[in-house]
């Protein structure tokens, strides 16, 4: 017998609010939440902040359903919600004629007093809502939906923190188990970051230590480290990617910005909490290529084991007499934030690591989401050149090889969101990035690494496709 997880919580009318625009932002079509709970126990409060929440400006009044049975409302995304009160439902056929079973295929179903149902819908979310001693509290029970001990620890932060009467709306996430979301309240944006790992405090040092020197990283609002919730300045929308697609002639100002930033970054002393991308551990990285890619592509693995160890050696020869600096390791457009005059907001650093000081350059300037003009690469690592004064074919060197190791190992992880994970939009920018490998590995001092990489098949459209079918459900 399967046991339904439970989440409970105490709650007064203000985090009742706060849990259902919680949950307005991540609910989609055809997802039912049943509202359990005797008269007063807060269902409808719960509706009327859930159906205003996803309206936003546009929010309509919300009548209780009592008399009518159903109320319905769109919101801007397109998607119908309905609110359900079947208290007075005397006979469950009369749900036919209500058309609730149709809509709870491509709606958001929101139903008081679901025992008047015949069956519980495959994977509703149950709020159960009970009176409490107090008048002014209830106690929340909820089950069926896995992701509801976030959203309830999530509604529970916001409002402690002050922002419970914020609404809430999703964030495009990365590649990783963190969500972000944006809090649109009486006291302005806020950004909610939920780290189910281990990255809150590595993001907490390294943001502390940014913000120390002078670099625009978010200010710390509100924090449960041990929750993994953390409520961070907003610094805005205009992520580098989007200004350079409106505005691509700035291309060339802005990577010079960019260029500039690495500069000073790597003029200060590295932070002593922050762990060493060396050799090694560069070796240690890229096996997720050969772990993943050639099997999937339809080649022999075999071969591909012999990358790692001369990554290994390669970086031993070409970079290893380097002093390391900060490298921020997810440097680029879509993670940097145009401010104007003021300093670049940047964001997802919290895997920081203390390396050679070309890995952030081609972070930057080899951009799986989006192409950086070969002139534009040139000119920046000249730029850095001429501001740092370091030997010139060193730092060349260094970069292809850098450059061949990131991309290697992202072709793996690529190729391992879709397989294991079920994430294959990553696909379409296999071409781009094996584009960059093979950049980089003409430089006469990656030959050996060529050599090996070279005999394998480059992700075609063929090669692509064959992935995609592997994908995970």
């Amino acid at each position: 017998m399967t046991v339904t997880p439970t989440t409970t919580l105490t709650a007064d009318e203000d985090l009742t609010a706060a849990l259902a625009r919680m949950l307005a932002a991540t609910l989609r079509p055809g997802q039912v939440i049943l509202l359990d709970g005797p008269v007063g126990a807060g269902k409808t409060h719960f509706a009327r902040a859930f159906i205003r929440a996803r309206q936003g400006d546009g929010a309509e009044d919300v009548p209780s359903p009592t008399f009518t049975l159903v109320q319905t409302y769109d919101d801007p995304m397109g998607t119908e919600i309905w609110h359900a009160d079947l208290y007075r439902l005397s006979d469950p056929s009369e749900l036919d004629e209500l058309g609730l079973d149709d809509a709870m295929e491509d709606a958001i179903c929101l139903i008081e007093w679901p025992d008047r149902l015949e069956a519980v819908p495959d994977g509703a979310l149950t709020i159960a809502l009970s009176p409490l001693p107090d008048p002014a509290l209830r106690r929340i029970t909820l089950a069926g939906d896995a992701d509801q001990p976030r959203a309830a620890k999530r509604a529970a932060f916001v409002a402690q923190a002050g922002w419970g009467a914020a609404r809430v709306l999703p964030l495009a996430g990365d590649a990783s188990a963190r969500r972000y979301f944006r809090l649109d309240g009486p006291q302005g944006h806020a950004v909610l970051m939920d780290d189910r790992g281990d990255g809150t405090a590595p993001f907490l040092a390294v943001t502390r230590w940014l913000r120390d020197h002078g670099f625009g990283a978010p200010a710390i609002l509100a924090q449960d480290a041990d929750a993994g919730l953390l409520l961070v300045q907003d610094l805005g929308d205009d992520l580098v990617a989007r200004v350079l697609e409106r505005e691509p002639s700035q291309a060339p100002a802005i990577y010079a910005r960019i260029t500039d930033l690495l500069v000073d970054l790597h003029r200060q002393p590295v932070p002593d909490f922050v762990a060493a991308l060396d050799g090694p551990v560069m070796a240690d990285q890229v096996a997720l290529f050969a772990q993943w890619y050639p099997q999937a592509a339809g080649a022999d693995p075999g071969p591909a084991a012999a990358i790692a160890p001369l990554i290994a050696r390669l970086h031993a020869e070409l970079a290893a007499d380097a002093a390391p600096v900060l490298a921020l390791r997810d440097f680029h457009a879509e993670n940097l934030i145009w401010r104007g005059d003021d300093p670049m907001g940047l964001i997802d650093y919290q895997d920081a690591v203390a390396c050679h000081p070309a890995y952030d350059l081609v972070s930057a300037l080899q951009d799986a989401r989006r192409e950086v003009p070969p002139e534009i690469e040139a000119a920046c690592i000249a730029r850095y050149l001429t501001a740092t004064g370091m030997d010139a074919d060193r730092l060349r060197a260094a970069y292809a090889l850098m450059g061949a190791q990131r991309n290697l190992r992202i072709i793996g992880i690529f190729t391992r969101l879709c397989i294991r994970d079920g994430k294959p939009r990553y696909l379409d920018f296999m071409p781009r990035v094996w584009g960059y490998i093979a950049r980089n590995l003409t430089h006469r001092a990656l030959a050996p690494l060529a050599r090996v990489v070279n005999d394998l098949p480059a992700p075609d459209a063929a090669i692509i496709e064959r992935i995609r079918r592997q994908c995970r459900p």
